[in-house]
This record gives structure tokens, C-alpha cells and sequence, in this order.
């Protein structure tokens, strides 16, 4: 009886071990959505796809989509706008939610300094932190940081100090108004050795874009950032975060419990552009974008 009951135990443990190989891996449920469906939203939620294929991804328009309070609890839920943020915080009920494409001064007119629960945001924006060892390495004879701020990115201003104090930069801050007053800029250029953009779309917008970099550039004063789009348009440099970086963040964050997501992130992946055109009109070193990249991710590595 002994022998047959033994062999009864490990056939039956056989067959368990048997069925728990068998059975599918467990996947989760991640709920993309955005306020407009463009092509760019679309190849977002496809190379999500793509990189967790043991997920149901899911890309739904905003519209579609019933109140936050009545979607599955367990889905992960990603906003891919300011507008799907605007949705789900009509909602104090709803599954936990990651906030991409969303700058440091969108969330603060939304929200000030009262985040809701289960909600992290993920910055659209380059840190200042980065930024200003930015302009340490590829400008390390200047430290008189002139930076233009208005009523909304006026908060930024006391971590912009906090951060430059230990690198020995100081912020020479200017409050802009009226943009089509060209004072205060000269005002600010007077007393700068080069100029760090804050992404406030109030102050730099393509109506604003052609007297600010005429400007700097008659005063011989590089502008860095305030992001990449306005490298191309005739900043110097700017850090920033492409799509690839965000997948990477994104699917770090997916792969734990919601619990563990912070309340709020920038990107630990980043890359570097420079104009060389506009540093050559400058009379600057063209930035290695590669090399200087690599200096900054390694100084964030350091305790």
C-alpha cells in the first residue's frame, strides 16, 4: 500500500507541475489613451505592444471611453495628454493611472501642489537639474544663468537655485510679462552670460521664437533649451527623452505593482542635441552630443 500511494503522490505532482507549465504567463491589462488618435499616439501604443507582447495593450480613444470610476480596476491605465489627465481627474474612483506627455507647469495649473492618489506623472519636460549641468559641461566658463519666467512657471524658480547653488551657477531670473515688450529681455541679457528656457508655452511659442533668438544672438548670449524643437528652431542644446527612453521608463514601471510607482518621474534615459550651425554663429565649441550625454548620465549615477 505504501509503494502504491507513493506513486500515486508523484504522479499526481507530475500532472500539477504539468499543468502549471502549461498554463499562460501571466499578462496585464494596460489601457492607453489620448484626446486626439494621431499617428504618433498610434505608433506609441503599437511599439508598446510590440515590447510587452505577453500584455493586452490596448490604445482607445478619449471619447470612447466611459467615466475613470467605471473601467476594471486591475487595467493599467496610460494618458497619453494634459486633456485625458483633465478626464480622469473628474474622477476620484479609477484603476492606477501613469500621466505621460505632461510638463512640470500643465500639471501644476491642474493640480498645484495636491496630487491625487493612484495618479503618477511622468515629465514631459527636461529636469533643471540636467539642464544646468548641461550648461556646466558645454559652457563651463559662465555662471550667471539668466532665466525668463512668468506667472505660471514662476514656481520653478526656487529649484532652479537649489540646483545651480552646488554647481556654482547663479540664476538671474526676469519676470516677462508682456512678450511683446522686448525690456525685460534686455534687462535680463545686461546682467547673463547665457540664457536657460523654462518650458512655459507662454513665453517660448513661435510667436515669441524669432525676437528671443535675435536677440540672444546679438548679444552673443547661447540659449539653452527649452527643449528640443526649439534646438532646431536656434537654441544651442537641450537634454531630452525620445520615444525609445519612454518605452524603456514605461515598461520598468509596468513591470511592477502599481503601489511601487512614484507620484512623479523624470526619465533616467535622455539624449543630448546641439545646433552646431548656431554655436559656429556663436563662436562656440560645436556640442558633442554623444560624449556630453554620457558625462551627464554618469554624473546621475553618482551617490
Amino acid at each position: 500500500m505504501t509503494t502504491l500511494r507513493c506513486t500515486r503522490f508523484w504522479r499526481r505532482s507530475l500532472l500539477l507541475v504539468s499543468l502549471i507549465f502549461s498554463m499562460p504567463a501571466w499578462s496585464a491589462e494596460i489601457l492607453l489613451t489620448a484626446a486626439e488618435d494621431s499617428a504618433g499616439v498610434q505608433a506609441f501604443a503599437q511599439a508598446l505592444a510590440q515590447q510587452r507582447p505577453k500584455d493586452n495593450v490596448v490604445f482607445k480613444p478619449l471619447k470612447d471611453l466611459p467615466a475613470p470610476g467605471r473601467l476594471p480596476a486591475g487595467i493599467r491605465l496610460v494618458l497619453l495628454d494634459p486633456p485625458s489627465l483633465d478626464w480622469r481627474l473628474r474622477d476620484s474612483q479609477g484603476p492606477a493611472t501613469l500621466v505621460l506627455r505632461i510638463s512640470r507647469l500643465q500639471a501644476h495649473q491642474r493640480l498645484g501642489d495636491r496630487w491625487p492618489d493612484k495618479i503618477s506623472l511622468l515629465w514631459s519636460d527636461p529636469p533643471p537639474d540636467r539642464q544646468l549641468r548641461l550648461i556646466a559641461n558645454i559652457l563651463p566658463q559662465y555662471r550667471r544663468i539668466g532665466v525668463l519666467y512668468g506667472k505660471d512657471s514662476e514656481f520653478l524658480l526656487r529649484e532652479l537655485r537649489q540646483y545651480a547653488a552646488p554647481l556654482g551657477l547663479e540664476i538671474v531670473a526676469q519676470y516677462w510679462e508682456d512678450t511683446s515688450d522686448s525690456r525685460a529681455l534686455q534687462a535680463l541679457f545686461k546682467h547673463s552670460d547665457v540664457l536657460l528656457g523654462l518650458d512655459d508655452p507662454q513665453l517660448y511659442n513661435p510667436k515669441t521664437v524669432k525676437n528671443l533668438l535675435l536677440s540672444s544672438y546679438a548679444r552673443q548670449l547661447p540659449l539653452i533649451g527649452p527643449n528640443a524643437g526649439f534646438v532646431r528652431a536656434g537654441s544651442l542644446a537641450s537634454t531630452y527623452s525620445d520615444q525609445n527612453d519612454w518605452l524603456k521608463v514605461l515598461d520598468r514601471l509596468l513591470d511592477q505593482p502599481p503601489a511601487h510607482w512614484p507620484r512623479s518621474l523624470y526619465p533616467e534615459h535622455f539624449k543630448v542635441v546641439g545646433n552646431p550651425q548656431v554655436a559656429r554663429s556663436l563662436g562656440i565649441e560645436q556640442v558633442d552630443e554623444n560624449t556630453v550625454a554620457t558625462r551627464l548620465a554618469e554624473g546621475e549615477k553618482r551617490p
